[in-house]
């Protein structure tokens, strides 16, 4: 049940997915180069709640942050409790209102030799200059929130699922440095995949098997074994960014030799079919099909991205579309009943003379092939 707590999260319009500290933690440790004299901004992010206010704070004097701002969108259904603030006459609920939190310096302010929560606590409830409410609702997109934006170096964050087309766009507009949870699925938007062709977006290290358990108001209906209690697991997660980190300049080691029968070529398009990135043949010269998950080990000096399988051909990559009766007689053929077989949506593969379509594909083509 890949992806559907994700799936469901998209269509009711329900984004309140908390990322764990274990999993921040995980991943920034690939990233800490970046952060020296930089303004971070966590723009989808209450400190009742989130974790990555919490990381930077603790943080802030070995990363040698410059700034940390943080914004909380209004009305979050989450009852947070470690950083509880005191709004005084704000609101009677402060956990109902917007706010911003800026934070330009993090001291030892209870002396017991060492910064944490307890600092950080004391620091907001103490230092009016660090918390005030915002006018609007605390909507990344609001005049308010875009100006934060523009003092920023670096986002981090974990945006809402459904708005994720639209926060990719507003950081490529303003051209920020990033590092972003989102499915791993959107890196193939027809919005967010031309970004990856021209190396403006890539992905980071990513979460342990593929998946993340995020604390979550929402009922977990996953049946994964490695269910958690009181939190929803939710498949095919990953970090985007656009920050270079080792893993860009690490080769994808290949063993394996092209021939015509082991790597079909497709129907409509001129490239061969490969099923498994480990499976990329050494000495191919040509246009590959490869699964999706090849990003997660994608190196620029290694491949070059072409394209993708897709619809509307906007790669201009296709060497054939299929005619509406076409795609009936492949229905007919494969499934022996009246239907349609939407050809044209991927690469297709002959068997046996079927019309076969393969999952998502991206085209690449091996920059360096071996030569005999």
């Amino acid at each position: 049940m890949a992806n559907k707590n994700l799936n469901a999260a998209k269509t009711a319009k329900k984004d309140e997915f908390y990322t764990q500290m274990a999993d921040i933690e995980r991943e920034l440790q690939h990233y800490w180069q970046h952060f020296a004299n930089k303004v971070v901004l966590c723009n989808c992010d209450d400190p009742y709640e989130s974790n990555f206010f919490k990381y930077f704070a603790l943080n802030f004097n070995q990363l040698g942050l410059k700034k940390l701002i943080c914004t909380c969108f209004d009305g979050s259904p989450v009852q947070g409790n470690e950083l509880l603030l005191d709004f005084g006459d704000f609101s009677d609920d402060p956990k109902k209102v917007a706010y911003k939190v800026e934070i330009t310096e993090v001291r030892d302010l209870n002396g017991d030799g060492a910064v944490d929560l307890a600092d950080v606590q004391y620091l907001l409830k103490n230092d009016k200059n660090a918390i005030s409410l915002l006018k609007q609702h605390g909507d990344f997109r609001s005049a308010e929130c875009i100006e934060l934006l523009k003092q920023a170096d670096i986002v981090v964050t974990n945006p809402p699922f459904s708005l994720f087309r639209e926060y990719i766009g507003q950081l490529m507009q303003y051209e920020k440095k990033f590092l972003i949870v989102g499915n791993q699925g959107a890196i193939i938007y027809k919005e967010i995949f031309p970004c990856v062709i021209n190396n403006k977006i890539w992905l980071g290290y990513g979460f342990k098997g593929g998946a993340a358990h995020f604390v979550s108001p929402y009922e977990d209906n996953a049946t994964a074994s490695d269910h958690k209690e009181g939190m929803i697991r939710v498949s095919g997660v990953h970090w985007f960014t656009n920050l270079e980190i080792p893993k860009r300049n690490d080769p994808i080691d290949l063993i394996n030799k092209y021939t015509s029968e082991e790597y079909p070529t497709y129907d409509n398009y001129d490239a061969i079919n490969v099923d498994k990135t480990q499976d990329i043949p050494c000495d191919y010269p040509g246009v590959m099909g490869v699964p999706i998950t090849f990003l997660d080990k994608y190196n620029p000096e290694q491949f070059e991205i072409l394209g993708m399988c897709e619809n509307m051909d906007l790669y201009h990559l296709k060497t054939k579309m299929y005619t509406t009766e076409e795609c009936r007689a492949a229905y007919f053929k494969k499934f022996g009943k009246k239907g349609t077989y939407d050809l044209n949506a991927s690469g297709v593969i002959i068997k046996n003379g079927i019309k076969e379509k393969v999952y998502s594909r991206i085209l690449i083509r091996n920059k360096h092939p071996q030569t005999l």
